[in-house]
């Protein structure tokens, strides 16, 4: 979705003519992966990381513009709402120290563009969903410049044909409302991690990652918090699902599928993935390009499939399928949706090396993880962790019902530790990053527990919520700008 479209409206015989053509780029595509060379020799890495930006009070604020603009680089990009930015990190190779360069460098771009944003009375956070959003910050107005933001809301709202409902609740609290736009959409912020393989080995880690996503998010929450309710320790999860839900309540009943869906089962190819979008999926941006992908590539070139990654940009899987090219040549990548923002850059790199290290030792094992468990019972298990976080219990084969830090400490570390060890990761390297989320572990502390726990003590001393959420924000914003990892965080 990061393309600009050209407008909101198409007649019929455009979008007829796209669903030509994105059948067309998904048979051309069914031939570049039995004949094609694609690049992926070398498992490539890539980060966006998207950022809420408030100002001195603490509420959003919608500047994204002039502080896109003092920033000045193409790094920083916008994103749905005005409150919001993106960070765009270059790929590059794990291996040795190179997380090391990486965290170095996305302090110093983060920092860098933290001094700007103050020069428009703004700064910048990150975090999975602001603990000071409120309702009527979706009021109109709410949404960034761009013809691609305006064309997806009006394709949702259009195809559900009524108002959004989000209804979130859990741990005795409940939030629920009605929103004539996808602005609470732009209440999740993530943390995106890309990883280029090749062709005949995305299965295996698509099937891995998908495997590893209730772990992951259970020791990486960091949502707590929405519109005032402490909801699911990572309630980003069912906000965006939600939010983007092109049902009405009748299709939901028939099992029309969701617009931000886990997945239907393990897979054997890519080519399943997107053959599904294109089966399931109504076009949201009927938008056409005049590229003749038959042609191009019976030229021996890469086509750009424009219709095909387009409509691939309109299904929110947790973790995508990605086809792209540089220069005239393609690659695959598993692009992994999952994390939240935040806390702190060296949690965002401690969880980064999790995810690459525990999803190389399952796609590389000789025996798949995933012939030994249900798709479903991964599902569950993404489900159970989003909402309760550390204090999830989830399913594992050889321990059936295990603490999701239990899980991560005797298992998953380990594996990690292995996978990276494996890509030529140094050793420094491992221990900082897997040394933070052992600590998580051990000392039972994420983001999401710590704002919890905080907010709760804020309000034992007599806080309101409402203030509690303020000063909980203003402690995070100090933990946050110190690089300190979250699970060292003390409690007030």
């Amino acid at each position: 979705m990061g393309a600009e479209v050209s407008g909101n409206v198409w007649s019929h015989e455009q979008k007829q003519r796209y669903r030509e053509k994105v059948r067309q780029d998904l048979d051309v595509f069914e031939r570049m992966l039995a004949n094609a060379s694609f690049d992926g020799d070398q498992l490539t890495t890539g980060m966006e990381m998207e950022l809420f930006l408030v100002g001195d009070d603490l509420e959003p604020s919608f500047s994204n513009a002039e502080v896109l603009e003092i920033i000045g680089h193409k790094a920083f990009q916008t994103e749905l709402a005005r409150y919001n930015v993106e960070l765009n990190v270059d790929p590059r190779l794990l291996s040795g120290t190179a997380a090391f360069e990486l965290e170095s460098d996305l302090r110093s771009a983060l920092n860098y563009a933290h001094g700007k944003a103050e020069d428009a009375g703004a700064h910048m956070v990150q975090v999975g969903i602001l603990p000071t959003l409120m309702p009527e910050h979706f009021a109109p107005g709410w949404m960034s410049a761009g013809s691609r933001y305006a064309a997806l809301n009006d394709a949702i709202m259009a195809a559900r044909g009524e108002n959004l409902r989000i209804d979130i609740s859990a741990h005795g609290e409940r939030f629920a409302m009605y929103v004539d736009s996808i602005a609470p959409e732009s209440a999740c912020t993530s943390v995106q991690l890309h990883l280029q393989v090749p062709p005949q080995r995305f299965a295996a880690y698509w099937n891995a990652a998908q495997v590893f996503a209730g772990p992951q998010v259970a020791v990486a929450a960091n949502s707590p918090f929405l519109c005032g309710h402490a909801l699911w320790h990572e309630t980003r999860i069912p906000l965006f699902e939600q939010a983007t839900d092109t049902r009405a309540e009748e299709l939901t009943a028939q099992g029309v599928r969701a617009r931000v869906p886990f997945g239907e089962r393990w897979i054997t190819s890519i080519f399943d993935l997107f053959e599904e979008n294109v089966r399931y999926y109504p076009a949201l941006l009927p938008e056409l390009s005049d590229e003749d992908p038959v042609a191009v590539f019976e030229a021996g070139r890469a086509p750009a499939l424009h219709e095909l990654r387009l409509h691939n940009g309109t299904v929110w899987r947790w973790n995508r399928p990605i086809y792209d090219t540089i220069g005239d040549r393609p690659h695959l990548r598993v692009e992994n949706r999952i994390l939240p923002a935040g806390p702190t850059v060296i949690d965002v790199l401690a969880n980064a090396a999790l995810y690459y290290g525990v999803v190389a030792a399952l796609a590389d094992d000789e025996r798949p993880i995933w012939t030994q468990m249900t798709f479903e019972a991964a599902q569950r298990n993404f489900v159970d962790a989003a909402r309760d976080g550390l204090d999830a219990r989830l399913y594992w084969p050889g321990y059936r019902s295990v603490p999701a830090g239990e899980l991560v400490l005797n298992t998953l570390l380990p594996m990690a530790e292995e996978g990276l060890a494996s890509w030529g990761v140094a050793k420094a390297v491992r221990d900082r990053y897997l040394g933070v989320i052992e600590g998580r572990c051990v000392r039972r502390q994420n983001g999401a527990t710590w704002q919890r726990e905080t907010v709760a003590r804020l309000e034992g001393r007599g806080m309101n919520r409402k203030d509690a959420l303020h000063e909980m924000l203003r402690l995070y914003c100090a933990g946050m700008h110190a690089n300190q990892p979250v699970h060292e965080w003390e409690l007030p």
